[in-house]
């Protein structure tokens, strides 16, 4: 997404499994890759950890 991605709007790079299609790759925004896992953000298990990024697209949405 060559001008970012806006808030509520599925990552065209998210594959069928939620994985990221290029992790790792050097076309991999910045952001993404600063975005670090923390136990904060990852919680015990993958239904905590997506609705706290649920809550950070949330919190980031335009007006």
């Amino acid at each position: 997404m060559p001008n970012g991605k806006p808030a509520g709007v599925r990552c065209v790079q998210l594959g069928e499994d939620d994985r990221c299609l290029i992790f790792g790759k050097p076309e991999r925004p910045a952001f993404c890759g600063g975005l670090q896992p923390s136990a904060e953000m990852c919680g015990t298990n993958r239904e905590q950890a997506m609705l706290w990024l649920g809550e950070l697209e949330r919190a980031t949405a335009p007006g």
